[in-house]
This record gives C-alpha cells, sequence and structure tokens, in this order.
C-alpha cells in the first residue's frame, strides 16, 4: 500500500492525470475508482460534494485497502482543516482544494499527506509552497490563464509544480498544450469518466479511456 507521503507524491506525478470523480452510491465509486486503476490512474481525486460524501469515502477507501490496497484514495474539494481531518481519519493518502487554506496545510503536514491547494496566482502559488505545498493545483486551469500561464509562472519560478484543474481534456492537443507548458500531472473529473459511459455503467470503457489518457500522457512526455 502507497502511504508514505513521497511515494504518493511520484505515484500522482508518475501517472500524469488524476482522474476526479464522486458519485453517492458506493458500489459505482468502487466500479469506477476500480476501472481507473486497472487502467494505470491509481491514485484517485474523490470530491467531497454531497451530503454524507465523507461516509461514502469511508465506505470506498475500507473496501480498496483489503480489495486493492494498490489504489490511493486522495480528497477533493476540502476547504477547512476539520474535513481534511475528518478525510484522513478515513484514508485520505492526498487532500486537494479549489482553494489555498493555511489550516489545511498544517493538518496535512501534521499527519505528512499532501496537499495541494487551488492557486490562481504567483503569489497565491508562492505562499503554497512555503506552507510545504509539492504540488500546487492550479484551479480553475483555463479561465486561470492555462498553459500560457504555466509557462509564465515556471519562467521566474521554474521548481513550481503545478496541476491544473478544470480546462483540461484528453485531447491530444490538451494534453499537449498543458505539459509542453510544464505541468507535472491534470486533474480531469467528467472529461474523462464521462456521463455516457457513468450512465451505461461502462467501467470497461472507463478503464480504456483512462488506459488511453495515461498512456498518450507518457508519449507526450517522451
Amino acid at each position: 500500500m502507497v502511504k508514505d507521503r513521497m511515494a504518493v507524491l511520484a505515484a500522482m506525478m508518475d501517472q500524469g492525470v488524476i482522474p476526479v470523480f464522486q458519485h453517492p452510491d458506493v458500489e459505482t465509486c468502487i466500479s469506477v475508482i476500480q476501472a481507473c486503476a486497472d487502467g494505470g490512474a491509481k491514485c484517485v481525486e474523490f470530491t467531497n460534494r454531497g451530503e454524507f460524501a465523507s461516509e461514502v469515502f469511508a465506505e470506498v477507501t475500507r473496501h480498496f485497502a483489503k480489495a486493492d490496497p494498490s489504489v490511493v484514495m486522495g480528497a477533493g474539494s476540502i476547504v477547512d482543516a476539520p474535513t481534511a481531518g475528518l478525510y484522513i481519519a478515513h484514508g485520505a493518502r492526498f487532500v486537494v482544494g479549489p482553494l489555498l487554506n493555511p489550516d489545511v496545510a498544517r493538518v496535512c503536514n501534521r499527519r505528512k499527506v499532501p496537499y495541494s491547494p487551488g492557486c490562481a496566482t504567483p503569489s497565491e502559488i508562492g505562499l503554497a509552497e512555503e506552507l510545504g505545498c509539492e504540488i500546487v493545483k492550479l484551479f480553475p486551469g483555463g479561465a486561470a490563464g492555462g498553459p500560457e500561464f504555466v509557462k509564465a509562472v515556471l519562467g521566474p519560478m521554474p521548481w513550481t509544480r503545478l496541476m491544473p484543474t478544470g480546462g483540461v481534456d484528453v485531447s491530444e492537443a490538451s494534453l499537449r498544450a498543458w505539459f509542453e507548458a510544464g505541468v507535472v500531472a491534470v486533474g480531469i473529473g467528467s472529461n474523462l469518466v464521462t456521463k455516457p459511459l457513468l450512465d451505461a455503467k461502462d467501467w470497461k470503457g472507463v478503464e480504456a479511456r483512462v488506459r488511453q489518457t495515461v498512456e498518450l500522457i507518457r508519449k507526450i512526455r517522451a
């Protein structure tokens, strides 16, 4: 089981794409996340949305701890420290948020859990790095300036590791633009696990789409 902070960060960067997913039904979550893992994306971000989302997350992480310990569950849409602590207690191996909250960074650092806060300016990115964030989420990726923004930031701050979410799709043109600009990974939600695949319960289709995306990123990086 990948638990160590550095191992989780390495796994996130290695797979290149973090599937972003949430569903109120536990079995649906298990099926989708297993499909993502089988497709080569074992680090999956479960978004904290809707009532009782943390309870669904707890059941899902409990399942994978036994069924497939190689799956690395992360918690997304985390905006405050108590929620971060709750998800970490339920087995979150990384924490992602739409904004930067220093209290969340402190909780995550104390527990050696990677924290990727949502940032949209160089000052926010710099503060996140001062707080110990190794991979900073660029959010919303497209609206914040897209690949051109990434290039502009990495000029004076080449040590920065950015992971855009929002404004990223699975096409080669989109992925190539982001990775050639210098991102270390991308977060993709409904453009990866699409509604038609979900409605059809086409888990093999999800697996194939994820595998295609992971392989495409590998090809672009090569």
